[in-house]
């Protein structure tokens, strides 16, 4: 079966389905829009795409016919027999019926041969964090990550230093990938209408990371920087080497009285870097 916006709507009104807005279910109804994700994800042919959150299956129809493998996780059951519909002559599709937050990622890619393996998807707003935690956490080996999100979430992952967006989140985020904005999304391309726009966020890996000493002391230092955020590191930073970290600011021009939302990822690295050095 062919995509178009009223076909979907035809088969959404057929089966009677209801949207859960527990789940965050808005679906992309501007064929347009779908077209151009499809463009600027940039998709080689022997590609391995997860989508989290497929809904009735229209972005999951364009992904099919240009990856080697879709590999969809609907947490919906109720959505299976609309999948099933939309997807029959789809055989490179696999629909898997978790939640993707608890499924054994690699456990279900191990049958798959692919060169690259992206994430493209119109994420739920409400579990867009846990998602990218996820992926980052079981190391799933992920080369782009190319997501509808929240325009507000999408301004936090894409924020640089000096900007009101600017967090702990954009700084963790800047570790693993290179991120940039692909372009804004109007709430008018979707079913049913959300009160907010949002945003493409493409995340590329990077293929050589920052050299940190020790990883978890490193996020923790970040974490805390940024915790009560218009407070200065001197205040945020308390139970830290204070002045081993104002030795490392003063050879960027900065002193304790800086804020975090001021500090490259490059900074950071230095500051956790040599506290351990000096410490140990």
């Amino acid at each position: 079966m062919e995509y178009s916006p009223k076909k979907l709507s035809d088969i959404l009104e057929k089966y009677g389905f209801n949207f859960k807005k527990n789940f965050g279910q808005n679906f992309i109804i501007d064929e347009n829009i779908i077209d151009s994700i499809i463009h600027k994800a940039m998709i080689s042919p022997n590609t391995l795409i997860l989508e989290i959150g497929p809904g009735a299956g229209a972005l999951t129809y364009k992904l099919s016919e240009v990856a080697k493998n879709v590999l969809c996780f609907e947490i919906d059951t109720t959505l299976k027999p609309i999948l099933d519909k939309f997807l029959n002559d789809k055989k490179n599709v696999e629909v898997v019926y978790e939640d993707f937050l608890t499924v054994n990622v690699k456990e279900k890619i191990s049958s798959y041969s692919y060169d690259n393996l992206y994430v493209v998807a119109n994420l739920p707003y409400y579990i867009t964090t846990p998602i990218i935690m996820k992926l980052i956490e079981e190391q799933i080996p992920v080369d782009k990550i190319v997501i509808m999100v929240q325009k507000e979430v999408g301004d936090r992952f894409k924020a640089r230093p000096g900007t009101k967006d600017y967090s702990s989140l954009s700084v963790f985020l800047n570790y693993y990938f290179d991120v940039k904005k692909l372009m804004d999304i109007s709430k008018n391309v979707f079913l049913p209408k959300p009160n907010v726009d949002s945003i493409i966020i493409e995340m590329t890996k990077k293929e050589v990371q920052k050299q940190v000493i020790d990883k978890n002391y490193f996020f923790k230092l970040i974490r805390d920087s940024f915790k009560q955020k218009r407070k200065t590191l001197k205040n945020n930073l308390k139970e830290y080497p204070l002045d081993i970290i104002e030795q490392v600011l003063i050879k960027y021009g900065y002193d304790l009285s800086v804020r975090a939302e001021q500090l490259s990822l490059e900074i950071f690295v230095d500051m956790a870097n040599t506290i351990i050095e000096k410490e140990v």
